[in-house]
């Protein structure tokens, strides 16, 4: 494997950024300020920063089509209308609870949409990760204080995932026709008394697993 090149792609600065997301199909990163609530997209050619105001926390983005695309908010997951921005409410996650957001979350290869979400001051055990496939929803995990780590092999047959206080890195097997879960999860690396907490994971063409450390600086 050729060392990874490492570069500054945006220097706007967010308050709590999350969930970069690429759309090959208009060659966009998509990214998000949570607290601030804003959606931030930049060609990755180069270009200007374009900032959309939400109104709402969010973390996570799927493309739907070249017209719409799905948002995971503090309230569910939200259609938004790429022309003109409005967001309307598809299914509701955890809206009747003030308390909690989303947070990281991923598209598996499949489509369904893991998204987690976790309480706004990190209350233990507040949040969960859920399943969302084809208007159904369902929790997969409880009792989770931060989500994190959602992230899928290229055939879709595995799954990775963490609750960031743990410093567990786990790894289930998964339905690559559905996405979800086949059999009971497996500690994949105990981070435990290591530099950093187990942040955002993306695995590779490799099927090689990288990890931004928050608090470490490292990947």
């Amino acid at each position: 494997m050729s060392e990874p090149i490492v570069s500054v792609f945006s220097d706007h600065v967010c308050q709590l950024g999350e969930g970069p997301s690429y759309d090959p199909a208009t060659d966009t990163l998509y990214w998000f300020d949570i607290v601030n609530g804003q959606l931030l997209e930049k060609p990755l050619s180069g270009g200007a920063v374009k900032i959309h105001e939400l109104g709402q926390m969010a973390s996570a983005i799927a493309v739907v089509d070249d017209k719409r695309q799905l948002i995971a908010t503090e309230t569910g997951l939200h259609v938004r209308d790429v022309a003109t921005g409005k967001m309307t409410l598809h299914t509701a996650i955890e809206a009747d609870n003030p308390t909690t957001r989303s947070n990281d979350s991923r598209v598996h290869p499949c489509g369904a949409f893991w998204v987690g979400t976790m309480g706004k001051g990190e209350a233990k055990a507040a949040g969960s990760i859920y399943w969302f496939f084809r208007g159904e929803l369902r929790r997969l995990y409880s009792d989770i204080t931060v989500s994190n780590s959602i992230c899928f092999s290229e055939n879709g047959t595995v799954a990775h995932y963490t609750d960031t206080s743990t410093g567990l890195l786990m790894r289930v097997g998964c339905d690559p026709a559905t996405g979800l879960p086949a059999g009971e999860p497996k500690i994949f690396v105990d981070h435990r008394g290591a530099k950093g907490y187990i942040d955002g994971s993306v695995l590779d063409g490799d099927g090689v697993l990288w990890n931004a450390c928050w608090g470490g600086s490292v990947v």
